[in-house]
């Protein structure tokens, strides 16, 4: 059996990706509460282990405490009957908060410089983490934007992702490699680059391969190309007869993709039919002149006519097919910054996870959206606290299917050891 560790892990995409491909997590971080509660109860069933004994809420507390890697090694030990000291964990993963390298952090993130902002750092406690647990791979993820993130006005482009990743080289024993990759090229129905840094210890796999990306190394898979269009991804969920401010709860069409199916597959291997309860899909209550823009969008395939124009962030137009180029978005944790290819309205929560490959019996805690500083606190008020609603959940994890393939791989490399 591969176990798996997941920190900062979210509402856990990743770690029902790697779940997938085999692995077992037996012990989760998350800072967040609702994001915590939603990756738990996906799990009470399957690995009650976490809730009971295995679980923090602040990595923090973990690393302050000088017993915590004894105690831990000796409960694993005792729980899952390994002997952790000679056959070790199998995979760390983690992708710490990363509201200051993406655009929109950046956006919310006033005038304070980045390594002012405590959840930048987060990433030697991974490290250090890795360090203490000699895992047999870990992977690092975060957004784009890390690539040419900051920490200071006056910094240069690159310098934090250079600290990051002189930070993973750093740990003893390891092999680091890593790549920019986009989530449209393992089968998810969005565009969504990701930067990956993937480390192997060196006895259990090392590259001859003289570049540092982590796909020609053979550390992370070949892309497969191919994403779905998103009606094969959303078309059964259309509810002809829905009401603005409604709930559609039940499915109003019966699967009509191998994408679909795969969505309404439960965790028994059963299929959800036609009339069966579907749960997150409550529509939002738009203004009359709102609906009047999104359905002005649908007939003009996707442009806002001028009388509909604002100085707000305009949304786009979800496309049915994506054509030659695949994927063009990235779902984000706004949900009012699309709107669906066929109704005058944006997302419901159950499609967003759809986007983000997350099957229709996985659900999510907390509120369904929030706005203002509850959702990206303040900074320069060192107001660090934020709302994390089930859009914002949805919008922050990796997707289901890369986290899958990532999975597969690394899984594959392991039990060939």
């Amino acid at each position: 059996m591969l176990h798996s560790i997941d920190l900062f892990a979210g509402c856990g995409g990743l770690s029902l990706g790697l779940e997938n491909s085999g692995f077992t997590p037996i012990f989760v971080s998350e800072l967040n509460i609702d994001a915590l509660n939603t990756y738990l109860i996906n799990r009470d069933l399957t690995y009650p282990h976490l809730r009971k004994k295995y679980r923090c809420q602040n990595i923090k507390d973990v690393i302050k405490n000088e017993s915590f890697f004894d105690d831990f090694n000796s409960g694993i030990t005792k729980d899952f009957k390994r002997n952790y000291k000679k056959n070790s964990i199998d995979l760390l993963v983690g992708g710490p908060p990363c509201q200051g390298f993406s655009g929109i952090g950046i956006r919310r993130s006033y005038s304070v410089d980045k390594n002012q902002l405590p959840s930048n750092h987060l990433f030697q406690d991974m490290a250090f983490f890795i360090h203490k647990t000699k895992p047999k791979a870990f992977v690092f993820e975060n957004v784009e934007g890390l690539l040419s993130a900051k920490w200071t006005k006056n910094g240069f482009k690159g310098e934090i992702f250079e600290e990051v990743l002189s930070t993973f080289k750093a740990i003893p024993e390891y092999q680091v490699k890593y790549k920019l990759v986009h989530a449209k090229d393992y089968g998810v129905p969005q565009n969504r680059p990701r930067i990956l840094i993937v480390g192997f210890r060196c006895d259990i796999f090392t590259s001859s391969v003289d570049s540092e990306d982590a796909v020609k190394c053979g550390f992370l898979p070949e892309p497969t190309y191919n994403a779905p269009d998103l009606i094969d991804v959303l078309e059964d969920l259309v509810d002809d007869n829905f009401e603005y401010g409604g709930i559609t709860s039940k499915y109003p069409n019966k699967y009509l993709s191998i994408f679909q199916k795969e969505m309404r597959t439960r965790l028994d291997g059963t299929i959800s039919k036609k009339n069966d309860p579907l749960t997150e899909h409550e529509y939002s209550n738009h203004r009359q002149l709102v609906i009047d823009k999104f359905q002005a969008m649908i007939e003009n395939n996707g442009t806002i006519p001028e009388r509909f124009k604002t100085k707000k962030f305009a949304q786009r137009l979800l496309p049915i097919r994506w054509g030659i180029k695949g994927p063009t978005i990235t779902a984000t944790s706004l949900p009012d910054d699309f709107v669906h290819y066929s109704q005058a309205r944006v997302p419901t929560v159950r499609e967003w996870a759809r986007i983000q490959t997350f099957p229709d019996w996985y659900q999510f805690a907390g509120k369904r959206t929030t706005g203002g500083i509850r959702r990206a606190g303040n900074p320069r008020e060192s107001i660090f606290d934020r709302e994390v609603p089930k859009y914002t959940q949805i919008g922050n994890a990796v997707p289901v299917k890369l986290g899958e393939a990532i999975g597969n791989h690394i899984a594959k490399i392991i039990k060939s050891k």
